[in-house]
């Protein structure tokens, strides 16, 4: 009884630390409560996404998707700012969320968005992972929540310099 006790108050303690841990990586990396993460580019929209695919490439990350929304939005004849999408993921860590919560697949793949502002900055924009646990009240994989976390660092910091 005592083993059983003892048990059940570690993994209390255990859980409750790891959403503490998962909170302070999250309000570290968003902008704000919506979840968006910014990094400022110093390099020209095409430099910067031949530099990410290259990276996510290298890291043996599966890339699905490259999407230029700017000539989507110029095909409609509307007129749009540089703006592209990149899809990509690695499903053995990817799919770990939507096994905790199958709602978490609207999140999965990982979505970066380059965009370019008025003044011609380039950023690259995503979806904060504490964020996106806390949406889908996923507690149960903050390991990988926080290795998603670093991967993205990773590659978007391939970016921030010339």
């Amino acid at each position: 009884m005592t083993r059983h006790l003892t048990n059940r108050f570690a993994n209390f303690f255990a859980t409750l630390l790891a959403v503490l841990v998962l909170s302070v990586v999250s309000a570290a990396r968003a902008d704000s409560d919506d979840g968006i993460v910014r990094v400022k580019s110093a390099v020209p929209m095409p430099e910067a996404i031949s530099r990410i695919k290259a990276d996510i490439t290298a890291k043996g990350i599966k890339f699905f998707s490259e999407i230029d929304q700017s000539k989507l939005a110029a095909d409609a004849g509307i007129k749009l700012r540089r703006s592209t999408l990149l899809v990509f993921g690695n499903p053995p860590l990817g799919t770990q969320f939507i096994t905790s919560n199958p709602n978490a697949g609207l999140d999965w793949p990982v979505r970066l968005l380059l965009t370019q502002d008025d003044n011609g900055d380039v950023w690259a924009v995503w979806t904060d992972f504490g964020w996106i646990a806390r949406r889908h009240n996923i507690r149960d994989r903050v390991a990988q929540f926080e290795m998603a976390t670093k991967v993205m660092g990773s590659i978007t910091s391939t970016i921030t310099t010339k």
